[in-house]
């Protein structure tokens, strides 16, 4: 019996010591495919995505990984698609989706719902795979709105999202990635007209930019996987609230932590051009400002990493900020 005894403490620990190793190699994979999408390397992260695959089959971190990546390469595809990261007026240009990466996403999405849906049948209060639940129709509710403009199944799904992440934290109230999703909703909700907002109010949902802010900074702070989106995220919130200094202070840390993305250096410029209009208004000294402005496009330009096409787009981004400094 003791024999028996032994074997199965045996079997026990090889069973824990692989499924630390297994977390640990999806960890790393998972940073590597950050770095990597943040870098605009869609492929190179797609590549860690389908190693997390191999690594965890029954797992969604991967098939969540791969759906994220398609939606961040088709937001950045087209010109229009690119303008709306930095500059409010192309908010409403039209996306021209790729119907067969569109369908991909689909694909990748599913598979991370199911496969959180089956861990969650065995356990109910299985934290990992609530948060990838609510992360999966997270990332579909974004790619509805901002890719495809559907924003009534965007709404359905963040709204799913948000109820997800909330079981999250009445089960651990410290994991700070499930703030991102309720921190949006929270501040869309909260932006919307009154006669909307009251009609969100009927369905449940009710929202304050104020609370959305606040969690989406915690997020930012103190966050572990959504760190950076929540930063990108709040890049643009920040703008929309005329908070210039506070978008170029987080778009400036993105654009050092990832310095092949030149779109964070476009959205420091497109700050900074706001903060000059805004410093002159009110007769304050604009010198250090124009001079960073300068230097970010001058840096840009002199890029050689960068394709034609990109530099086009600096040079029209530049011509724009001269044209709002002459006003």
């Amino acid at each position: 019996m003791r024999i028996v005894g032994l074997i199965v403490v045996l079997l026990a620990s090889l069973v824990s010591a692989f499924a630390d190793d297994q977390h640990t190699r999806l960890d790393a994979l998972r940073a590597e495919a950050n770095e990597a999408v943040y870098n605009l390397d869609y492929e190179g992260a797609r590549s860690r995505c389908r190693k997390m695959i191999d690594v965890a089959p029954d797992h969604p971190a991967g098939p969540q990984c791969y759906a994220s990546s398609l939606w961040v390469e088709q937001l950045n595809r087209d010109w229009a698609a690119k303008a709306t990261l930095y500059n409010d007026n192309a908010s409403d240009a039209q996306t021209r989706v790729d119907r067969k990466q569109a369908d991909e996403f689909r694909r990748w999405t599913r598979q991370a719902k199911q496969l959180s849906e089956a861990r969650l049948r065995k356990d109910p209060k299985d934290v990992e795979a609530l948060y990838f639940l609510g992360a999966a129709e997270g990332v579909e509710s974004a790619f509805a709105a901002g890719v495809e403009r559907k924003f009534m199944a965007a709404f359905r799904s963040g709204k799913d999202a948000v109820e997800r992440h909330r079981a999250v934290l009445k089960l651990e109230p410290e994991f700070r990635d499930a703030e991102l999703t309720i921190g949006l909703m929270n501040y869309v909700v909260g932006s919307l007209p009154l006669p909307t907002k009251m009609l969100a109010a009927t369905m449940g949902v009710r929202g304050s930019k104020k609370r959305g802010l606040e969690a989406l900074e915690r997020v930012a702070a103190e966050g572990k996987w959504a760190r950076d989106v929540a930063r990108v995220v709040l890049v643009d919130l920040y703008k929309r609230e005329k908070r210039w200094e506070d978008s170029f202070k987080v778009a400036r840390a993105l654009a050092e932590k990832y310095p092949r993305n030149y779109l964070f250096k476009l959205q420091m410029a497109d700050a900074l051009t706001s903060q000059i209009l805004t410093l002159r208004k009110a007769k304050k000294p604009v010198t250090t400002e124009e001079k960073d402005l300068n230097n970010i496009f001058t840096s840009l330009l002199r890029d050689k990493t960068l394709d034609a096409s990109t530099r086009d787009l600096v040079n029209l981004r530049w011509n724009a900020a001269r044209q709002q400094l002459k006003t």
